[in-house]
Parts: C-alpha cells; structure tokens; sequence
C-alpha cells in the first residue's frame, strides 16, 4: 500500500503566561506522538477535549508546525518552520471543520465558494471552475441548481456537504475531518458518514477522521488512535482497540461513552431509499 500520511516522534509546546499575575510555563499539548495512514484508509484519533487530537490535526494540515518530530506527506517531507511549503503540497492537505454554519461565506453564492479554490490555487478558467463546481455538488448529493444559491438557503447537512465539496475541489491526497458530523442530528449523520464512504472508495481517499464519538468512530475507521493528554496511549486497528483495549484511559473512554447504533440508523436510511 502507498503511505500517504507519516507523522515521526510529533511534539507540539506552546508558551503561555508571563503576565503580571501569570508565571510564564509550556504546555506540553502533544508529546511525541507517531502514525501513519495508507492510501484509501482512516485513521480516527479520538479522545476528550483537550487531549491534543485538534492540534495534531493543525499540524497534518500545516496550519502549525510542531515543535519537534518529522512530518511526510506522499513520502515528501514537510517544513513548515522554515516556509519550504509548495503551493503543490498545500493542494495534498484540505480540512474539513466541525460547524457547517461557520465553514462557509454567507456572502458567496454556492458556486463561489466551490470555485474560489481553483481559482487561487490553480488560476484556471472561469467556464472550467464552474463545470468542476457542477459535477463535485452532484458527486455529493446535491443539484445543479443550489450553485447559484447562498450557505443561509441549506440545512447542516447539506451545508456539510458543500464543505466536503469544496475540499475536494483540488484533489486531495489526504483530508482531515475535524469533528464532521459532531453538530448534526444522528440521521443527518448517518447520511453524511455514507457520503464519507462512497467518496472514498470512488476517489481512493485518506481520511484522518477526528472525533470523540466512538459509535462513528467504530462505523467509519480503519484504525484507530486513543490520545490522553498528549500521548498516544492506544493505536490498532479498529476491531483490535474496540476488542481489546488495554489503556487503562480506553476502558474508561469506552465504557462512560453512550453508543448511537450509526449503523443500524445507516440501514434503516438504505431500507427507505430503496423502498
């Protein structure tokens, strides 16, 4: 299998304080974590807030550079201290944000906001930004008419939907899914994790899925890597970490976490359609 995404020893610090009342110190927010994702699989990295999962997901995306550690992308390391960032290996990486409200302009019509990644990445034609905004809104559910209509016109879901488009726009190797269907109602869920799956597997695509739900995590991962308090305290595959978790902390996790059945809400969805 091709490796797309390798993270080597990650170590994120960050130094707060030194105010009149507050002594400086560092925060220690991920301590030497290590993964990997091949072509066409998931990785989820779950754990409670403030474990250090958003900020790996930061340092993927090459929004922050880590402290420490090495980062490759497609088998090409990444710098992003040092601004060795080609506008080619920005195009690798898109994101996928947690509220669908806040995630797009609501003052740019749907085509807009599809198109505005080619047109400052790739410089190409307007005609062409529009056939390629047109086929994406199809390949994830929606019509050729919502193109011309604005983000306040569309439910969460459907909003969802238009992130996940507009980060595919640019062919990703890799996309990070932060918290992606965390503020949607379970059956709106249901629908975006299928679209999640038959994207992948039409496009052969890499998720690095974050999340703390562990019934979506258990529906839409392949392996599976427990964060607390910076570390990386359990990493398996999925059946393996659900089956046997051997971190005391996953034990935890896993028994105080009440489980949506995804899953058979994901049947039930199918069953209707057919129908």
């Amino acid at each position: 299998m091709t490796r797309v995404l390798e993270a080597r020893n990650i170590v994120r610090d960050y130094h707060v304080g030194g105010g009149l009342f507050s002594p400086p110190r560092t925060v220690h927010a991920v301590k030497g974590v290590s993964f990997s994702v091949d072509k066409g699989r998931t990785l989820a990295i779950v754990g409670e807030s403030g474990c250090g999962k958003s900020t790996l997901a930061r340092i993927v995306t090459m929004i922050d550079a880590p402290t420490a550690g090495e980062l490759f992308i497609d088998g090409q390391k990444v710098d992003v201290a040092k601004d060795g960032l080609t506008p080619e290996m920005r195009r690798k990486v898109q994101i996928v944000f947690q509220n669908p409200y806040g995630s797009l302009n609501p003052r740019q019509k749907i085509g807009d906001v599809l198109g505005e990644p080619l047109l400052i990445n790739t410089g190409v034609g307007a005609e062409e930004r529009r056939e390629r905004a047109m086929t994406m809104l199809t390949k994830v559910g929606l019509q050729p008419e919502h193109y011309h209509r604005y983000p306040h016109m569309f439910s969460g879901g459907q909003r969802q939907r238009i992130a996940i488009a507009r980060a595919l726009m640019l062919n990703p190797s890799l996309l990070v899914l932060d918290e992606p269907v965390s503020a949607l109602d379970l059956s709106v869920q249901a629908q975006v994790l299928n679209l999640l799956a038959d994207l992948q597997d039409e496009f052969q695509l890499t998720y690095v899925f974050i999340s703390h739900d562990l019934s979506v995590v258990r529906y839409i991962a392949d392996e599976v890597m427990v964060m607390y308090y910076g570390e990386a305290v359990e990493y398996g595959t999925r059946d393996e970490v659900f089956a046997n978790p051997r971190h005391d902390y996953t034990k935890t996790l896993f028994a105080a976490t009440p489980r949506a059945d995804v899953a058979s809400i994901k049947a039930r969805l199918a069953k209707k359609k057919a129908a």
